[in-house]
C-alpha cells in the first residue's frame, strides 16, 4: 500500500484528491495539510510513501518545503501537483529534489499512476513541463571542457604553483605549460590564472 498525504490550502482540492486516490486499491491518503510548515510536520510524523504537494501555500511555498524534508532527510518522495507551469517554478522544484511536477488538470487514472511510478522511484512530469525542461537545457551554454593535461595544469595553478614547478611536478617543458594555460583561457573565456581557476570551480572541472 502507498501511503500519500496530501499538501495544498484549499479544502475542495484536498477532498477531490482524496476521492480520487482513495478510489484506487493500492493508495491510501494517511493525511492532509494546509501549509508548508503543516505538510513537513506530517510528512515527519506519519512518514508517508508520497507527498502530493501544491507550490503556493500560506507560511512559505512549496519549494522551501521540500528543501527544509530534504535537509531533514525525510524518505518521503514529493511531487508537486500545481496550476503553475513557468520554467522558474519548474526548475526550482527540480532542483530542490522533487520526484515529479505534475499539472492539476491530468486525470485521475493519470495521477494514480503518477503517484506509483514516484513511489517506484521514478521521475514524474507533465507532458508540457517535460518539454520546458528540455528546452531550458538545449538553451544553456555548454560547459567547457578540458583535457586531461589541462586539468592537471590548472588544478597545480589551484596550488599556487609557479609555471616552473608546475612543469616539474608534470615533466614538461615551461613553455609547454604556457602553451597549456593560454589553451585554457581561450576554452574558459578568461585572461588570467585566478579568474581560469575560480571559472573551472564554477563549472565543476576541478
Amino acid at each position: 500500500m502507498i501511503r500519500i498525504l496530501l499538501a495544498d490550502d484549499h479544502p475542495v482540492v484536498r477532498e477531490g484528491l482524496r476521492g480520487m486516490l482513495g478510489a484506487e486499491p493500492d493508495l491510501t491518503v494517511v493525511g492532509e495539510a494546509s501549509s508548508g510548515p503543516q505538510a513537513e510536520a506530517l510528512s515527519a510524523e506519519l512518514q508517508p510513501d508520497i507527498v502530493l504537494m501544491d507550490l503556493r501555500m500560506p507560511g512559505g511555498g512549496g519549494v522551501e518545503s521540500i528543501n527544509r524534508m530534504r535537509a531533514a532527510g525525510l524518505p518521503c518522495r514529493v511531487i508537486v501537483l500545481t496550476t503553475y507551469e513557468t520554467d522558474t517554478d519548474i526548475l526550482r522544484a527540480v532542483e530542490a529534489g522533487a520526484a515529479g511536477y505534475l499539472l492539476k488538470d491530468l486525470a485521475r487514472g493519470e495521477l494514480a499512476d503518477a503517484v506509483r511510478a514516484a513511489a517506484r522511484g521514478e521521475t514524474v512530469l507533465a507532458p508540457s513541463v517535460a518539454a520546458r525542461l528540455v528546452d531550458q537545457l538545449r538553451r544553456q551554454p555548454e560547459r567547457p571542457r578540458l583535457s586531461e593535461r589541462e586539468t592537471a595544469v590548472l588544478r597545480l595553478v589551484a596550488e599556487g604553483c609557479t609555471n616552473a614547478e608546475i612543469g616539474r611536478r608534470l615533466y614538461i617543458g615551461e613553455s609547454t605549460v604556457k602553451t597549456h594555460l593560454l589553451r585554457i583561457f581561450g576554452k574558459l573565456g578568461v585572461d588570467d590564472r585566478t579568474a581560469a581557476v575560480t571559472s573551472a570551480m564554477r563549472n565543476g572541472l576541478l
